[in-house]
């Protein structure tokens, strides 16, 4: 009987407690849309994907090349021939993958260069979010851009705004 009330009674503290905070949320998404030096890292990022892809269609053109002159010569092709065009296949399907893996693999360029452009924005939204809810005077804020499910939010908790003008006064 006894853990019970003080179940109870930590309950009820804990939820005076919780009531009293004050959370408030950013959508880094828009924040991050509005910010001129995010557009132009994304517009960078964009364009060296675009290259990366253009040369890893002419790799792949080749291997089909590469492909159908084998399928279309194999059977008049001696056995060592046929090898030397069964390896030029491999070889070209390797030189694809270590491309893909260079550019676009977890620690490629793509990620690396990501980062290096990203990194520095990211920053400084962190500290805009930072200065305005220490200036709000709030205990928690919440990214709604992530895949924290937020069932309600009130607007006149949303400081997306106050944290873009902050940055665009900087």
């Amino acid at each position: 009987m006894n853990l019970k009330i003080a179940v109870i009674l930590s309950l009820m503290l804990v939820s005076a407690a919780l009531s009293q905070q004050k959370i408030g949320y950013v959508d880094s998404k828009v924040i991050l849309e509005t910010l001129q030096d995010a557009k132009d890292a994304q517009t960078n990022l964009d364009n060296m994907m675009q290259k990366w892809q253009v040369e890893l269609a002419g790799l792949n053109d080749s291997l089909v090349f590469l492909k159908d002159d084998y399928e279309k010569k194999k059977l008049i092709l001696t056995d060592n021939v046929r090898n030397q065009k069964e390896d030029e296949i491999k070889t070209q399907e390797k030189r694809i993958n270590e491309f893909k893996q260079q550019k676009f693999g977890e620690n490629g360029e793509y990620f690396q260069k990501q980062n290096e452009l990203m990194k520095p924005v990211q920053d400084r939204v962190f500290k805009a979010i930072q200065d305005v809810a220490r200036e709000g005077g709030y205990d928690f804020v919440i990214d709604r851009s992530t895949q924290l499910m937020l069932l309600y939010m009130n607007d006149k908790y949303d400081l997306t705004q106050k944290v873009i003008r902050k940055l665009e006064a900087q």
